[in-house]
């Protein structure tokens, strides 16, 4: 393999270059920090906690927003990790048209498909509930949770499977005692980015959810606002309210950093 070589001048350019665009990233979030400090302080966060927004407390809009990232990463790493050894591993009859199905979802924007998703919860009762909010969080994960699978799973040697077939070992023995380990950093890899984007998530749940107690916090941000007015005095809280709600997203992306790099960058290179 031909490793590229790049000049001295190239490299001070390169740098400069992320820099800047790391000062332009970071701006809002700074501005945002700054602002929820105007005025009283620290006493902003200290209001999100003793003065809850619609009689619910904050702490119960991040135990609504952990559950419901809990149910859409066990929904996405079961189904995205058989699916994923089921593209690689297994033939059958129109896998790749399957496959290939199934990506194009990705070009499908959430909006198009939520007025159906509406009506189908509501058919099966589970509007304002956290599986209903994670299933369809869940549905529209996938396409992109199974390409991320695949590519990875194209990087395991077939050489371990067919030893393992080879000592009798079956399909469901072949997943559990082969493909599972090796997949191991592709899924925490999917499971942080499904974590993430759940967190983050405020269209879902502002759509299915109207019972005020199951309210996840992306969705209580808003709701600050609207409980508090938007005055000069509750600017502080307002933006301390989304600084609250950068947190447990930052701290997902610290911990599965490492795994995000190596799972996005899976497959683009072939032995």
């Amino acid at each position: 393999m031909n490793l590229i070589k790049t000049s001295k001048r190239d490299m001070i350019t390169m740098q400069i270059i992320l820099m800047v665009m790391a000062v332009i990233w970071l701006f809002p979030l700074l501005s945002v920090i700054q602002r929820s400090l105007e005025f009283q302080g620290l006493d902003n966060y200290k209001s999100l906690f003793t003065n809850p927004a619609n009689g619910v407390p904050i702490t119960q809009l991040y135990l609504n927003s952990a559950i419901i990232a809990v149910f859409h990463v066990i929904f996405v790493l079961v189904v995205a990790s058989l699916a994923g050894f089921a593209f690689t591993q297994l033939d059958f009859f129109g896998k790749e048209f399957i496959y290939y199905a199934i990506v194009i979802c990705l070009s499908v924007p959430g909006t198009v498909v939520l007025v159906p998703l509406f009506f189908t919860l509501k058919q099966a009762g589970l509007l304002n509930s956290y599986i209903g909010v994670a299933l369809t969080e869940a549905a529209l994960t996938l396409p992109f949770g199974i390409l991320m699978l695949r590519n990875y799973s194209d990087n395991i040697p077939r050489e371990f499977s067919e030893a393992a077939t080879i000592d009798g070992a079956g399909p469901w023995e072949l997943f559990r005692h082969i493909y599972l380990p090796l997949a191991r950093p592709a899924l925490i890899n999917l499971a942080t980015l499904s974590a993430l984007w759940s967190f983050q998530d405020f269209l879902l749940p502002a759509v299915f959810i109207t019972n005020a107690r199951l309210t996840t916090a992306a969705v209580a941000a808003q709701s600050f606002r609207d409980y508090q007015g938007f005055t000069a005095l509750t600017i502080g809280r307002y933006n301390a309210s989304l600084v609250l709600l950068a947190l447990p997203a930052l701290a997902l992306l610290i911990f599965g950093q490492r795994f995000i790099i190596s799972g996005l960058t899976s497959g683009g290179i072939k032995s």
